[in-house]
């Protein structure tokens, strides 16, 4: 459990699809809100894409990262190959089981299957008290 505390501590970075449908915007979505909950950090796709060396920089040294893309199409994994990020850990919103299309109105159950796929792949959501535990408690 303490590689969960210490995952937090030096923060997830998430990356995500904000592309133009339902799914990519599900994955921003998500990556809004764990950033807002304290979970991880969103990070800018952008600035990779557009090859800014402190952004592919970053990207490339941090231990733990978060893809998503919204669909099979992987825009968001195709940026980080193009500049030779390796990829860490990686999310398809459509491999859950939700569906493409352009209804912009999001669904609250489905942003919420999202962000807890994510927190799964890292072990589950972290809570409020694993985060305040004393650092001598958590990676030594």
């Amino acid at each position: 459990m303490s590689e969960v505390c210490c995952t937090q501590d030096q923060n997830i970075m998430i990356l995500s699809c904000s592309g133009g449908s339902n799914v990519g915007q599900l994955a921003n979505r998500a990556a809004v809100e764990l950033t807002q909950e304290g979970f991880g950090k969103m990070f800018c796709l952008a600035g990779i894409g557009g090859g800014l060396t402190g952004f592919v920089q970053s990207a490339k040294d941090i231990p733990r990262m978060i893809v998503v893309d919204g669909c099979d199409i992987g825009c968001a994994k195709a940026t980080l190959d193009r500049a030779g990020i390796l990829l860490k850990d990686y999310l398809v919103v459509t491999s859950l089981g939700i569906e493409k299309n352009k209804d912009f109105d999001l669904k609250y159950n489905e942003v919420q299957k999202v962000k807890g796929e994510i927190k799964e792949i890292f072990g589950g959501p972290i809570e409020k008290e694993s985060r305040e535990k004393d650092s001598n408690d958590c990676c030594g």
